[in-house]
């Protein structure tokens, strides 16, 4: 793809999680990179589709901690 932006940004996952992407990542001979990024194309419209917090709770005021 041309003209693509590749910004680094670092992501924390927990470490048993990095260990099994790690492993598939060897298994498939590609880098974490790859195949988190294909995770997501496969998983987007799954996660796009979860409710944001205002959704569930129907309440659009402000956290109360900060009232």
């Amino acid at each position: 793809m041309a003209g693509t932006d590749k910004r680094k940004q670092s992501l924390y996952f927990p470490e048993e999680m990095l260990k099994e992407i790690q492993e598939e990542a060897t298994r498939q001979d590609r880098s974490l990179s790859w195949v988190v990024q294909q995770a997501w194309k496969i998983a987007r419209e799954r996660i796009k589709a979860f409710p944001a917090v205002n959704d569930v709770t129907g309440d659009e005021r402000q956290d109360p901690r900060e009232e």
